[in-house]
């Protein structure tokens, strides 16, 4: 049967008939610079009001828990419903001084920055629950594939402040022998893998880790750390979609400090649904935290690995938090945000709420977090000074030349011992006196 002898014609370009026009939507922060702090939109749900299902529950289970917050302390400091981990005043007291330790080295390095001591530093300020309670709810076998503001894990494991403070400086006892930037560590030893600066990368790798963990039959799992503009990394998705597939040992740590450098968090999708409820596209379990709660930090983190650890598979964990200061050193953040916004975090402050329970505990007092704090003040003066010995920043105090060739093969190949050789004796005419 043949069309009619006249087709209509076909609409104009860029005409929709009576369709009206497009619109690009671009998200805009609820306020600005000079506009008066305004958080009513962050809904904070009573502390302990959150259902904990079983570890070993489907997925499906935990999806309500994804645009949920769980919390365990309430305002007057005490720890209140199902996930309440129960810890005792001497783990919550271990708590309290690695959150308040790695505080005081922020502080000290940040100093040592502007200085000209390093080039470059980032503070967690705000964050250190994101850090610290997951290092102790993890077992220290597992590995750990953080981002670069989780040196509170480094800490808590106990790795040496004057190792650390040789890396930042990248002096001649830098373990990484100046091939890092300031703050990306790497300790084989405490299974901390190398920090990358490209955001994302260590999200499948940590995967592939727990794979192989698994495929072995060994018990370790892995755990990985991201901020939330970096959930919109090709590498965030790839990830999750093979620990999804695999049913991959895997714990997902997105940290919602509220933005990344500059842009809010809206443009990594926040005004559409919650970090926690990308979980729910790839079928695996979520859970949405109090991240300036520690011990919701350390039941989420708990849940998660003993999940991972009886092969129900991988967690995603929306850290909800506040960066309560500059991205990095390089960082202006009155320039897009108010400088009152920190005091007016509807959350507060992370070591103040682990503070305020175990004083109303009976475990703990101001003058001993003064004490504290003082004492930790001294030890990180004294690692620093320490590390100040093997040099900081532009003073020629660093590894030898020949040290840029080690480490990379296990044999050197030929034509690289040339140019080596090459390089060596062409810095030796250039500079008479060189000795190394």
């Amino acid at each position: 049967m043949s069309g009619p002898a006249n087709p209509p014609e076909p609409p104009a370009a860029g005409r929709g008939g009576n369709l009206g026009p497009l619109r690009l939507h671009v998200p805009e922060p609820h306020y600005r610079p000079g506009d008066a702090v305004d958080f009513r939109h962050i809904v904070v749900p009573p502390a302990g009001a959150q259902p904990r299902p079983d570890e070993t529950c489907p997925p499906a289970e935990t999806f309500a828990l994804c645009n949920d917050l769980i919390r365990v302390l309430d305002e007057a400091g005490r720890a209140v419903g199902p996930w309440n981990p129960q810890l005792d005043p001497a783990t919550l007291r271990r708590m309290l001084r690695m959150m308040a330790l790695t505080r005081a080295f922020d502080e000290r390095m940040y100093r040592g920055q502007r200085q000209g001591k390093t080039s470059f530093y980032m503070k967690s300020a705000g964050e250190e629950a994101t850090a610290v309670a997951p290092a102790m709810a993890l077992d220290f076998e597992d590995m750990v594939f953080p981002s670069y503001r989780q040196q509170g894990i480094l800490i808590t494991r106990g790795y040496p402040l004057v190792d650390m403070i040789n890396q930042i400086y990248s002096n001649r006892a830098d373990r990484l022998k100046g091939r890092q930037l300031p703050i990306m560590y790497s300790a084989r030893s405490h299974n901390f893998f190398t920090i990358s600066g490209n955001l994302a990368t260590q999200l499948p790798q940590a995967v592939g880790w727990a794979m192989a963990s698994a495929s072995r039959g060994d018990t370790r799992i892995a755990a990985t750390w991201v901020g939330e503009g970096s959930t919109s990394e090709g590498d965030f998705h790839s990830a999750m979609t093979f620990a999804a597939v695999y049913n991959v040992p895997v714990v997902f740590n997105v940290v919602n400090n509220q933005w990344a450098i500059s842009s809010f968090s809206g443009f990594a999708g926040a005004e559409r649904a919650t970090f926690a409820a990308r979980a729910i596209g790839y079928g695996i379990a979520g859970l949405r935290v109090d991240g300036n709660d520690p011990l919701a930090v350390y039941a989420a983190e708990r849940w998660a690995a003993d999940r991972a650890r009886s092969n129900m598979g991988p967690t995603l964990i929306e850290h909800f938090t506040y960066r309560a200061e500059g991205h990095s050193t390089s960082d202006d953040p009155g320039a897009y945000r108010s400088a009152q916004e920190r005091s007016e975090w509807p959350l507060g402050d992370p070591i103040a709420r682990l503070r305020d329970h175990l004083i109303a505990l009976g475990e703990w007092s101001d003058d001993q977090q003064a004490a504290m704090d003082q004492e930790l003040a001294e030890a990180v003066r004294a690692a620093t000074k320490e590390a100040e010995k093997n040099g900081i920043l532009g003073h020629g105090l660093h590894h030898p030349f020949k040290t840029m060739f080690e480490d990379v093969f296990e044999e050197l190949p030929w034509h690289l011992q040339e140019q080596a050789e090459q390089a060596i004796r062409e810095r030796r005419i250039k500079w008479p006196e060189w000795k190394e």
